[in-house]
């Protein structure tokens, strides 16, 4: 999504950004489209009834992260999840101009407006920009929302350190080993970025945009094998940058691919060559996207396992017994991701982007992952893994499964009217 009306900065991007617009422009209408209008209109009518049984069902401060055993769970506005509700209910607002939307997200940015000072957190871009961020590109309220983004930027840069040119993760916690973390950095990162380099061109401040291309840089160097799966965490020495160890915290093992850490890499990276117009982003989007599609142990339906690397689990792994366990919430990110590649790529690869994100949008549309109404409490799909090793939100119905699965959607639905996958 983009911020409208403040882009004050854009002279900075030049020429390659806007070149970037025409040919994606070109690639939309030569796109042979497999979906159509009753399908996306099906499914976000469907949503939009879930999303109002949700809104009934909760109390006002309440801000949902699953549904779990017939009950909510809500973790509050600090939780790095807070901002998906509001941002799936302004992007339905966004599709049926039902102002009871617009009313309920405003109820909730209203008490998650004060994590604009969070400075102990790298996820203000999930928090605040996915749902700060809608609200501003939907309602054009400076006055409302400008300042909470540049106020919510400014504090995720207290973040970043010089030594190692990236921002940190957590400030604590322990790793597999038992070891405290230095200077965690996770490729969950690379989805906080597209918050910077939008409040950069919103307020001018060509800081924020630096912060974002310097983390995108390092990241692309260490995060990444060979074969462009990517690590789930790299713990940094923050005196000189150099990297004390390659871990993981939520998959199946360190040299594994944690599913949604692909996923996180490729929408990151992808939406990188849309803010920078530097190729080499969109080259890591491309190789992360064929590592993703072509691996074997991918299911048909294209729902992935929570870990790509699952078959390899033996019976003496704790994880051993859920290891067939799907993630959802991977496979939405990804659709949402491959319909913005597609419009940067060209002939048969910009179409095998599409097709595979249609796939996906119609596995996640039915049976087993699409929810009946009112069957998960009002969320939209099910069969989310969040996190196994740290036994969080196993095979349930996730926030951010929704917010992503409604994001492509409307990406899809923004296609079929020949506009462009992103709005400006």
């Amino acid at each position: 999504m983009k911020i409208q009306h403040y882009i004050t900065g854009a002279l900075m991007i030049g020429l390659g950004v806007q070149a970037i617009s025409c040919s994606s422009q070109k690639n939309l209408t030569t796109a042979k489209l497999g979906l159509n209008k009753e399908f996306v209109k099906t499914n976000l009518g469907d949503a939009h009834k879930q999303i109002n049984y949700l809104a009934s069902s909760i109390q006002e401060s309440d801000i949902p992260t699953t549904y779990k055993d017939g009950k909510y769970v809500n973790w509050g506005s600090s939780w790095w999840c807070s901002g998906f509700y509001p941002g799936t209910v302004l992007y339905l607002y966004e599709y049926t101009k039902d102002e009871k939307l617009l009313n309920e997200a405003k109820r909730k940015l209203k008490h998650l407006e004060k994590e604009k000072n969070n400075k102990g957190t790298h996820d203000l871009g999930f928090m605040l920009y996915c749902s700060f961020g809608n609200a501003l590109r939907l309602t054009g309220d400076s006055t409302a929302y400008k300042g909470v983004l540049s106020t919510g930027a400014a504090s995720l840069a207290t973040r970043f350190h010089e030594a190692p040119k990236t921002i940190r993760s957590w400030d604590g916690g322990k790793n597999w080993d038992g070891q405290p973390w230095t200077y965690p950095v996770i490729i969950d990162n690379m989805m906080n970025l597209e918050f910077l380099t939008e409040v950069s061109k919103m307020t001018g401040d060509k800081r924020f945009r630096d912060i974002a291309i310097r983390h995108a840089n390092t990241t692309m160097v260490n995060h990444y094998r060979k074969d462009y799966s990517s690590y789930h965490v790299v713990d940094y020495n923050p005196d000189n940058g150099s990297i004390i160890s390659r871990k993981t915290a939520q998959g199946a093992f360190d040299e594994s691919a944690w599913a949604r850490g692909q996923a996180w890499g490729l929408y990151g990276y992808t939406m990188m060559y849309r803010e920078t117009g530097e190729k080499k982003y969109l080259e890591q989007a491309r190789n992360i996207a064929k590592f993703y599609l072509n691996h074997p142990n991918l299911p048909k339906d294209l729902i992935p396992y929570w870990d790509m690397d699952q078959n390899k689990l033996t019976k003496e792994s704790k994880y051993f017994n859920q290891k067939d366990l799907r993630d959802v919430s991977t496979a939405a990110v990804t659709a949402s991701a491959l319909l913005e590649l597609a419009q940067y790529t060209k002939g048969s690869e910009s179409q095998l982007y599409i097709s595979k994100a249609e796939q996906m949008l119609k596995s996640l549309s039915s049976k087993p992952y699409k929810a009946d109404y009112k069957e998960a409490g009002g969320y939209i799909l099910k069969h989310s893994v969040g996190s196994i090793p740290h036994k969080t939100e196993v095979d349930v119905p996730l926030t951010y499964a929704d917010y992503y699965y409604v994001e492509a959607l409307i990406r899809y639905d923004r296609m079929l009217n020949g506009e462009k996958v992103i709005k400006q």
